[in-house]
């Protein structure tokens, strides 16, 4: 028997450890996904075609 002795005791181990792996590596791809995809839904707004822009709409900044 030897080297193989152990092989199917612990098999159910190594299969649980693996997928915890894979899972883990899942968790990071999403996670990463949903940090990056905010950045491109950042659309700055634009101004409303149905209202004239004035000079007060340019000048202020801190008019949104």
């Amino acid at each position: 028997m030897g080297i193989h002795y152990d092989y199917k005791s612990t098999r159910g181990d190594k299969a649980m450890k693996k997928e915890a792996k894979r899972k883990a590596r899942i968790e990071q791809r999403r996670a990463k996904r949903s940090s990056v995809s905010p950045k491109d839904n950042d659309k700055e707004v634009m101004h409303d075609i149905n209202k004239p822009i004035t000079l007060e709409d340019l000048t202020n900044p801190d008019k949104n």
